[in-house]
């Protein structure tokens, strides 16, 4: 990814991402996004764009492993998060779902994460202290508690499901306040084209909608118009 796909990718929000992708594609039926509705740490922050990092936590109750053995899975996990590509995204599910109770996303490991260089999380899980969380690290979460009850890591580096969306480590993910998508690799290349048509295209629509006088007249022209591009 060159840098002015991610700075584009930064710039613009994930439905027009999904939109996008279908441009790049050809056709309707882009799947690979959450769904559901989630909640984001920073409603007004930047899309997290980022190679994922992916994990399994659990909390409702201890881990029946030997204590030494979970410190050891705890290190393990961290020492993976502030390795591999960047940009990078912290991909987390939390297998107690839907019944999430501990809180993984608070103010010591969103600070942890962003020292590391991770540039924001995505989780089914639950995250808190939503006034201390660190500035450039939104948190894309299934809901908001107050504990961290017993959430301890589970799995480090394979497959993940957050809200319906399967995520594999090094997946190209895009998330903010309306959920998370996996970018395919194919369309890479053709993303900025795609992303660039399309928010043309959506100024033939918007721009006249937005304009005193409009009417329906004016809204059969300027769609007409919109449809031709698409075609």
């Amino acid at each position: 990814m060159d840098q002015a796909l991610l700075t584009l990718l930064q710039q613009v929000d994930t439905p027009t991402v999904c939109n996008a992708i279908e441009v790049a594609q050809g056709k309707r039926g882009f799947s690979a996004f959450t769904r559901g509705t989630m909640q984001a740490s920073d409603p007004q922050a930047a899309a997290i764009v980022g190679y994922a990092r992916t994990a399994k936590i659990s909390a409702q109750r201890a881990s029946d492993d030997p204590v030494d053995e979970v410190k050891a899975r705890r290190m393990a996990y961290y020492k993976y998060m502030s390795d591999g590509v960047r940009p990078s995204i912290a991909v987390v599910e939390d297998t107690d779902f839907p019944d999430c109770v501990g809180a993984f996303w608070g103010e010591i490991n969103t600070t942890v994460h962003k020292g590391f260089g991770v540039h924001g999380a995505l989780t089914n899980g639950v995250m808190r202290d939503l006034g201390d969380l660190p500035a450039g690290f939104p948190v894309i979460a299934g809901s908001i508690g107050p504990s961290h009850a017993f959430v301890h890591v589970t799995e480090i580096g394979m497959p993940v499901t957050v809200f319906g969306l399967v995520v594999k480590d090094g997946d190209l993910v895009h998330a903010d306040r309306h959920g998370a998508l996996v970018i395919p690799a194919d369309v890479i290349d053709q993303l900025h084209d795609a992303i660039t048509a399309l928010l043309a295209t959506e100024k033939l629509v918007l721009e006249p909608a937005r304009a005193d006088g409009f009417d329906y007249d004016a809204f059969e022209k300027a769609w007409s118009a919109f449809e031709a591009a698409r075609t």
